[in-house]
């Protein structure tokens, strides 16, 4: 009875093993399908990117790399995609936060209407705006014509659609949604009471706005900035449709070298870098993010 009493506890204790490393093995073969959907939808691009860009007529090597980043072609781009993509987003922080502030604040007839026509632009494609941006204000456009109707002018007054300028007016139109929706929600959350105990307290509606409002809406206003900056850096549609004629931006000059001239190894260097720029964008959104969110806790 001794010898079974002792042999009882051991033979227990390692009858669960294997269901335990059953049930260990489980998440990882759970885990395994979409790791494998990762890795082919966004690893196995890149690495075969990566690949082409170094393919040269007598094998492999960085002659590609060395030709591309040295052209000037390759730093106006990069120089005008930056630019564009600052701007634009400059313009989207500041009409964004002003319609939300607005829309949140300063109750109107219609502020619902107005608030669903921004979320309207939302589900829009891009090129949308752009095709309404001509209408409207290409030399052809009815703006153009009503000038030329009033003046008796025929030179069109506006004519800056193929230009840089023509380019930031479209994004900051189409992506300034982006702001306003999470600002929006940032502001739904902020308690009515706060407000009005500094208003009851004597505080200005400006003072109120820059100690009260502002201070909650940080993160969601660094949160759409990212978002929007990131949208415009790799902005096609847009650039295509608007200044295709005079805005060469680092997409476009992709779809040139790898569309028009066919010169792949080239198109998947300059694609290289536009993966690494929105890669490098995106870990300083996300520890911006993290800076704001425990600085709230």
């Amino acid at each position: 009875m001794s010898a079974l009493a002792v042999l009882a506890p051991t033979t227990a204790s390692e009858e669960p093993q294997p269901a335990a490393r059953q049930r260990n093995w489980k998440p990882m073969l759970w885990s395994l399908p979409p790791l494998l959907v990762v890795l082919f939808i966004a690893v196995y691009p890149i690495v075969r990117v990566l690949a082409e860009s170094t393919v040269t007529p007598t094998g492999r090597d960085t002659s590609v790399w060395s030709q591309v980043l040295g052209s000037e072609s390759f730093r106006n781009a990069l120089w005008r995609t930056v630019f564009i993509a600052v701007s634009s987003t400059a313009g989207c922080l500041v009409l964004g936060a002003f319609l939300a502030i607005v829309l949140a604040f300063v109750p109107f007839p219609g502020s619902q209407v107005v608030g669903r026509l921004i979320d309207t632009v939302l589900t829009l494609p891009s090129f949308l705006i752009t095709l309404a941006f001509t209408f409207l204000y290409g030399t052809a456009g009815a703006v153009n014509a009503l000038i030329t109707r009033v003046t008796g002018n025929n030179e069109p007054a506006l004519n800056f659609l193929s230009t840089p300028l023509g380019v930031i007016l479209a994004e900051i139109t189409f992506f300034t949604p982006f702001v306003v929706r999470p600002l929006l929600a940032a502001f739904a959350q902020l308690p009515r009471e706060q407000l009005d105990v500094a208003a009851s307290l004597g505080a200005s509606p400006w003072r109120v706005l820059r100690q009260v409002v502002l201070p909650e809406a940080w993160p969601a206003l660094a949160a759409g900035g990212s978002l929007v900056l990131l949208l415009t850096l790799n902005e096609f549609g847009i650039v295509l449709f608007t200044g295709a004629r005079g805005v060469i931006t680092l997409p476009a000059l992709i779809y040139t070298r790898g569309i028009v001239t066919f010169d792949l190894p080239g198109a998947a260097v300059l694609a290289s870098v536009q993966v690494l720029v929105s890669l490098t964008l995106y870990v300083g959104y996300r520890l911006v993010f993290v800076r704001f969110t425990k600085k709230e806790n």
